[in-house]
């Protein structure tokens, strides 16, 4: 088993682990985190896949854009969105066998 090892953190380190923390908090950007980290979806995949309104997830996908938990990318007219960082897959991935254990 790995020893954690303490870091002494600043402010903006902390801040910004504070931030991802009160994003995975809720259970409708956790859901839509989960499906991003699939594939890539537009909005209105998402908002029909999770049984959500289309409003609730542009604006938890915003909140969860300036976090940089998610990226867009826009063809056309339609903006898709998928997960930002391999390090997101891994933080959801490990909650969720966490809570599976």
């Amino acid at each position: 088993m790995n020893q954690y090892e303490w870091h002494e953190l600043d402010e903006e380190v902390l801040f910004s682990i504070t931030q991802i923390f009160k994003a995975l908090s809720d259970p409708t950007r956790v859901k839509i985190l989960n499906l991003v980290c699939s594939r890539e979806y537009a909005v209105n995949e998402i908002a029909e896949t999770l049984h959500l309104g289309q409003s609730t997830v542009s604006h938890q996908l915003r909140f969860l854009k300036n976090l940089r938990l998610v990226k867009a990318r826009r063809e056309g007219t339609t903006i898709y969105y998928s997960s930002d960082d391999e390090h997101v897959k891994t933080l959801l991935t490990q909650a969720i066998e966490h809570a599976d254990h």
